[in-house]
């Protein structure tokens, strides 16, 4: 099973707000969804995005993918970072 972390979309027509997930990468964009980590709001940017830091470790350290979104959001967050850290540690 290829693990993707992800967004799907919630929210209202031209109004949207994503929540971050780790998904099955067969599964629909906005199907079902292993667990939810995070959430999104693109009117207020990235910095506003909220993440469990401690699940968002656990899925990369089990080797799911973040999508390129996601990636970033991550990367602003300074979670990647601290993954990478934890790589090289080992």
């Amino acid at each position: 099973m290829a693990v993707k972390l992800r967004l799907t979309r919630t929210g209202r027509h031209k109004d949207p707000f994503y929540r971050i997930v780790a998904a099955d990468s067969r599964y629909a964009r906005d199907g079902r969804c292993i667990e939810q980590i995070g959430y999104f709001d693109p009117e207020k940017g990235v910095e506003h995005a909220v993440i469990d830091e401690a699940k968002a470790l656990s899925w990369l350290e089990k080797g799911a993918t973040p999508s390129d979104t996601v990636r970033a959001v991550l990367s602003k967050k300074g979670i990647l970072a601290k993954h990478a850290e934890s790589k090289k540690g080992k």
